[in-house]
């Protein structure tokens, strides 16, 4: 059986779906719609990030920070760890540093 799944996914998500022993904890299939799921939402919150930086909050990490509590609410329909994930991965397109985010529950 061929797997023609072209999208790389990147260490930092599969450890967001790794055990201790490096086994994956959902299926393959879950976790590659997962990470496109996450990636597109990392995407799209550029340009809100920017608009809040510009416009209401200069404080990149106050933006990042307001943007994860949101993120990791129960309504937002992430988990807590792919909260943290998109958030880095947010960080690391808008070329900013990424402040500590606490623990997953």
């Amino acid at each position: 059986m061929s797997d023609d799944y072209q999208i790389l996914i990147p260490p930092s998500f599969f450890a967001v779906y790794t055990d201790a022993r490096q086994r994956l904890r959902e299926p393959l299939a879950t976790v590659r719609a997962r990470y496109e799921v996450c990636e597109d939402l990392a995407n799209h919150l550029v340009q809100h990030a920017q608009l809040l930086h510009h416009v209401e909050v200069p404080s990149e990490e106050e933006i990042l920070l307001r943007i994860h509590a949101g993120l990791n609410s129960p309504e937002s329909g992430v988990s807590s760890a792919e909260a943290g994930w998109i958030v880095q991965r947010l960080a690391e397109l808008l070329g900013w540093n990424c402040p500590p985010l606490g623990e997953p529950d």
